[in-house]
């Protein structure tokens, strides 16, 4: 089914008041309205993206850095470290101010925080592909909405001049019946 000049034009009006971006985003609706085809992708299972070795790498960090698994483990290590080294005294590998501890776990903290960022920088960018898909697909309902509408009062005009037709055809009849009568 094709549009009408008046629908295109009605959706170049709407659709010429965003920056660049958002021109890109109207030109997809404007297509997939022409076309009469879907807008919203499967986000649920996208398709595989490719990503590198060191992504998935980032990924897996920040999946278990973030877990409880990791802050209960890293919790026990922690404990253990302390308990051997206050046990062990005199001979202990780290005496009291644990000074090599404080290296390891600032070491721990300068790579993993990086690494986490790089997953969230990930995470980000799905976000923004799903909040564009998200705005494309409302701003085609807008739009269908409208159309719907026009539709609508299309039609109530037609069935107005209709009843309006038959109103008059009527009075035409009465009027002869009266005058028949006469």
């Amino acid at each position: 089914m094709k549009t009408t000049q008046f629908q295109r034009e009605y959706l170049d009006k709407i659709l010429s008041t965003e920056n660049e971006h958002l021109l890109k985003l109207h030109q997809l609706v404007a297509d997939a309205m022409q076309e009469q085809e879907l807008i919203a992708q499967n986000l649920l299972n996208p398709p595989q993206e490719m990503i590198s070795p060191s992504q998935r790498i980032a990924d897996k960090v920040a999946t278990f850095g973030g877990s409880w698994t990791f802050i209960i483990s890293f919790g026990l290590v922690l404990v253990a470290w302390i308990a051997v080294n206050i046990i062990l005294a005199t001979r202990a590998f780290d005496p009291f101010p644990f000074i090599l501890l404080n290296l390891v776990l600032s070491c721990l903290a300068a790579i993993q925080a990086p690494v986490i960022m790089m997953s969230q920088n990930r995470q980000e960018e799905k976000d923004r592909q799903r909040a564009e898909n998200d705005y494309m697909v409302n701003l085609k309902a807008e739009i269908e909405v409208r159309n719907l509408h026009q539709k609508m009062n299309l039609l109530m005009e037609e069935q107005f001049k209709t009843l309006l037709e038959i109103q008059r055809y009527q009075t035409e009849l009465l009027e002869e019946l009266v005058s028949r009568k006469k």
